[in-house]
């Protein structure tokens, strides 16, 4: 995957006489310390810095209340990130989703936390889990990137404490936002490997229609869970990976190469599931359900190492279920159920308690 090459060396920070700079903010938290905790609305608007600026958007009315929300945007010039890795959509949701992580294992390297009451102290990103997903946290542009926060405003009960206030606006975000935004502090080529991924897997989404079929699981995939109360790909000596039978094997050509035990190839083979009603049986313990909710969460590409990044559902599945005591209402389950007792039609089935059978059968009409 060729993403380009930028050579910058990213420092930001806040420069003498910058209008609406540090001074100003400074200035101001200094003003309202010590004062009720609504004096910190003074602080709403934009602040440039040397290669960056701070939009303080929102500012809450209370230490207990939902945090403040804050952006720091970067240009392009001096964030650097390659041009190739957001050339197109698909990219581009990926590389925000990548750094939206990166950006919050870098607040939990950087930010202090817990000063003061309520949620003072804090400083927070929407990231994400084990699926990749479009999302507004991180938005990168040709022009910018810029990173949308929640912060706590420090508060002693209900004042402000304009040091701590400070100490969180000017010299943690500022170092977060570098950290976690600029090429020169990122793991490029983890970057580039996450962004090969996710666009494999939704190369192989817009295949799946082609070659009739409504989901992909490949061969050595890890589907099993590290338990029920975690969504991570279960380790061990004893994981079973998934092998696909002869008779439902497929295989996709990528257009990012991937590494495989026998090195690089560029086509992954594994079980092909055609459109129409397809029944997975087996014992207890053998991994049914297993399958079905790797199926169900394959909507969404997954993050790389997740054991079900290359399990891959049409965009438009949806999951549905027996539903005992349903409504149904004029829904043709003749196609599953017929010879109802005294001769009932089934081609305009209606009941106000349907049965669990009926009421898959009409879900799934």
């Amino acid at each position: 995957m060729n993403v380009g090459t930028v050579d910058t060396e990213c420092r930001l920070g806040f420069g003498d006489g910058v209008l609406q700079g540090i001074e100003t903010l400074r200035n101001t938290l200094r003003r309202i310390d010590g004062r009720g905790y609504k004096s910190y609305k003074a602080i709403a608007g934009e602040y440039d810095g040397v290669g960056f600026s701070l939009h303080v958007d929102h500012v809450q009315g209370d230490p207990f209340a939902t945090p403040s929300r804050v952006r720091v945007r970067i240009p392009m010039s001096v964030a650097g990130l390659p041009a190739g890795l957001f050339a197109n959509a698909v990219r581009r949701a990926a590389l925000e989703d990548f750094l939206s992580r990166e950006v919050r294992r870098v607040i939990r390297a950087v930010a202090k936390g817990g000063n003061g009451t309520g949620k003072s102290g804090l400083i927070a990103i929407d990231a994400g889990g084990q699926q990749v997903l479009e999302r507004t946290a991180i938005v990168v542009t040709d022009d910018w990137v810029e990173a949308r926060l929640h912060v706590g405003l420090p508060a002693s009960g209900r004042r402000v404490m304009g040091a701590h206030a400070a100490a969180m606006l000017c010299v943690e975000l500022v170092e977060i936002a570098e950290r976690g935004l600029c090429w020169c502090h990122l793991p490029g080529d983890d970057i580039t490997a996450f962004v090969a991924c996710v666009e494999n897997q939704e190369h192989i989404r817009g295949g799946l229609r082609s070659l009739s079929l409504a989901g992909f699981v490949a061969n050595g995939s890890i589907l099993p869970r590290a338990s029920g109360a975690s969504d991570s790909a279960l380790g061990g000596d004893h994981v079973v990976r998934f092998l696909a039978p002869e008779s439902l094997t497929v295989t996709f050509d990528l257009v990012n190469p991937i590494q495989s035990e026998g090195g690089t190839v560029g086509r992954i083979t594994g079980l092909g599931i055609p459109l129409g009603i397809t029944l997975i049986v087996g014992g207890g313990y053998h991994g049914k359900s297993t399958l079905l909710t790797a199926l169900e969460r394959a909507v969404y590409p997954h993050i790389p190492g997740d054991g079900r990044e290359y399990v891959v559902t049409d965009a438009d599945a949806v999951k549905i279920r027996a539903e005992d005591g349903r409504r149904v209402e004029r829904v043709d389950i003749s196609p599953f159920i017929n010879n109802l007792p005294y001769g009932r039609s089934t081609e305009a089935f209606r009941s106000d308690d349907a049965s669990g059978s009926t009421s898959q059968a009409a879900n799934i009409v």
